[in-house]
């Protein structure tokens, strides 16, 4: 089994996930670029790293076969460009950028360079995710006509440094659109196609100390197939439901508890599918595999570029929303 030599840009949290599964595939030797030298220091003796770099031309110079580019969304673009340029696979993280500037460079040079380039929408590797996917595509519940996406979490409780990272800011990939909203358009032009059409409804509600939205509805249309995506960074529970209605069954995925349940008949009993444990490090172990299969040409189910565009396109139409003020109708209150 070739051994891959793997640079991952960025050390924070998501970075040290891509370190750390990137190390479980056994494919793989990793390096870092990190510009904090405490941090850079730590993951490397936390992780037996050999080689670490705080510039990134220099890590560049060494010869990666892939890089992971897990830097602030901002950043995704110049850095996977200038890893593109050095001959690099790319691994980009979610989202693909905060705005379209060199988006088409990025997608030229890897098309003439012939490499490798996915983008980190880890969803498509939780297995049941993928199940349901296949289940669409063998035409198992007929044919699709509606999804709706309910999810939220308390992000105090998860992110507890919200205010002082990315999160705070749009233009630097914050908000719930561009933090977590992006996963579930990915997911649902995964299953369904790309978007045609959608409109949003969005505001900041109850986060502290930020102004960007944590509270987000969508309206879509894929095609024929209607979409509802709902999403907000501040309620108590944390959950995650996919409710996928078919022609000849509905489907329910249940993400947070890994549960797939199918109804075959109308008010009749719901089937589980599957009720398994799965830990989050598995997907991204699942993610790392599939771009070490990909550099050795074999089939990936990874977000492409092309696909993460449209989702930027999505995100970019939404935030474009929050700037309109004529996208309601007014209903006047009579009294009787």
């Amino acid at each position: 089994m070739p051994m891959h030599q793997i640079l991952v840009i960025g050390a924070g949290s998501i970075g040290e996930r891509h370190i750390q599964c990137f190390q479980q595939t056994g494919r793989a030797d990793v390096s870092i670029c990190e510009i904090d030298s405490a941090l850079r220091n730590r993951i490397a003796t936390d992780y037996d790293l050999r080689h670490t770099f705080e510039d990134l031309a220099k890590a560049l110079s060494a010869k990666p076969d892939g890089v992971v580019v897990a830097t602030p969304a901002h950043l995704h673009v110049p850095m996977a460009l200038q890893a593109a340029q050095a001959g690099c696979h790319l691994l980009i993280e979610k989202p693909l950028s905060t705005n379209l500037i060199g988006v088409g460079e990025l997608a030229q040079c890897v098309s003439e360079s012939q490499r490798v380039a996915q983008v980190g929408y880890v969803m498509r590797h939780y297995p049941l995710v993928a199940k349901v996917k296949n289940g669409l595509g063998q035409g198992r519940w007929g044919k699709p006509l509606q999804l709706t996406i309910v999810s939220g979490q308390h992000f105090p409780l998860y992110r507890p440094a919200y205010r002082e990272i990315y999160y705070a800011r749009h233009d630097t990939g914050g908000g719930a659109i561009q933090d977590g909203l992006t996963h579930f358009l990915d997911t649902a032009h995964w299953w369904l196609g790309p978007i045609d059409r959608l409109t949003g409804d969005m505001a900041h509600l109850a986060l502290d100390g930020v102004e960007v939205e944590d509270t987000v509805n969508v309206l879509a249309r894929h095609g024929e197939i209607m979409g509802a995506y709902h999403f907000n960074q501040h309620q108590h529970s944390n959950e995650t439901t996919f409710t996928l209605v078919c022609e000849s069954a509905t489907v329910r995925l249940d993400f947070c508890t890994n549960r797939l349940r199918v109804m075959k008949q109308p008010d009749g009993e719901w089937i589980d599918e599957s009720n398994d444990e799965l830990q989050r490090n598995e997907a991204f172990t699942n993610q790392a595999n599939a771009f070490l299969d990909a550099l050795e040409g074999r089939p990936s189910a990874s977000c492409t570029l092309d696909e993460a565009r449209h989702t930027l396109d999505c995100q970019l139409a939404l935030l474009e929303e929050t700037k309109r003020t004529s996208r309601w109708r007014e209903i006047n209150h009579c009294s009787t």
